[in-house]
């Protein structure tokens, strides 16, 4: 766990014990294995009961009606050797790294990740590559009941991303440009407020297990996924026990620094009914509270 939480070398944790490299690097996996094997069900996605309350909370903190929580991604950089290296890890700031996509709930808990992809693809590629989009498209996930908006349009379970995500008729992305209109500067506020979550809990993710925000020096790539997936579930486990991160813990800085946003183009119609029948939601309740 020294390892994973301080982010030190093999050789600097085992100097810290007074055992070797090796040893280090053997008890560090046996442990690994271990919480794969006994903490899985610490991330998984919510049974309808359990979602009903994300739900609840996000509409209560965020006042999007049927959110089901936020998406972002965020890059492990690596070191590989020359025999290994390869464009397509190599990401658009020329740095080695591995993707971490992570969808929270309310309480920055991971609810589905997806990782081991390389860190040349663009967030909304890695996306439409993972088990949950497609899940997601086969009317699989986020299926829930729907709900009716103050206009009495149905509004359906969704999570929210930022620009770099596709609006999707479960995936709702914010406004841009200027000159926006008072419900869609409503819709962009409260969104805001949602994706981040993500943010958040990403930046706390890398702030507790250093492992994942320090540069990784000839990583196994086979086996970096598992170590990606442990410091996940161990954040989960945090969260569910009830124990508090100390305020510290979380990064300082961004979760991706020198990291330049991305943007992805592709609407939806359905994506663009959706959201706007959002907004139209959140400028009438907000138009009831003043009255």
């Amino acid at each position: 766990m020294r390892r994973l939480a301080s982010g030190e070398s093999q050789v600097s944790v085992g100097g810290a014990f007074g055992v070797g490299q090796s040893t280090v690097s053997q008890v560090t996996w046996r442990f690994i294995e271990s919480i794969e094997e006994r903490a899985r069900h610490h991330l998984k996605w919510p049974e309808p009961e359990r979602m009903d309350q994300i739900k609840s909370e996000l509409e209560t903190a965020c006042r999007l009606p049927n959110c089901c929580g936020a998406v972002r991604a965020t890059h492990i950089i690596m070191t590989l050797p020359a025999v290994e290296s390869s464009d397509d890890w190599r990401d658009q700031e020329s740095n080695y790294r591995m993707f971490l996509q992570g969808v929270v709930d309310h309480e920055m808990r991971f609810l589905d990740i997806v990782t081991g992809w390389p860190g040349s693809m663009t967030m909304s590629l890695l996306l439409k590559f993972s088990g949950f989009f497609k899940l997601c498209e086969a009317g699989k996930r986020l299926h829930g009941p729907v709900k009716m908006s103050a206009e009495r349009a149905e509004i359906r379970e969704f999570i929210v991303g930022d620009c770099a995500y596709p609006l999707l008729p479960w995936l709702m992305t914010p406004y841009e440009g200027k000159g926006l209109s008072a419900s869609m500067a409503s819709f962009n506020a409260a969104h805001k407020g949602a994706v981040s979550l993500a943010l958040r809990a990403l930046s706390q993710l890398k702030g507790a297990w250093r492992i994942l925000h320090k540069v990784m020096w000839w990583p196994d790539k086979h086996k970096l996924p598992n170590i990606i997936l442990v410091c996940c579930l161990l954040h989960n486990i945090i969260i569910d026990c009830g124990d508090e991160v100390h305020s510290g813990v979380a990064l300082a800085d961004h979760h991706d620094p020198g990291y330049k946003g991305q943007n992805c183009q592709q609407e939806d119609p359905l994506g663009q009914t959706m959201r706007e029948n959002i907004s139209r939601h959140l400028h009438c309740y907000e138009a009831s509270l003043l009255s």
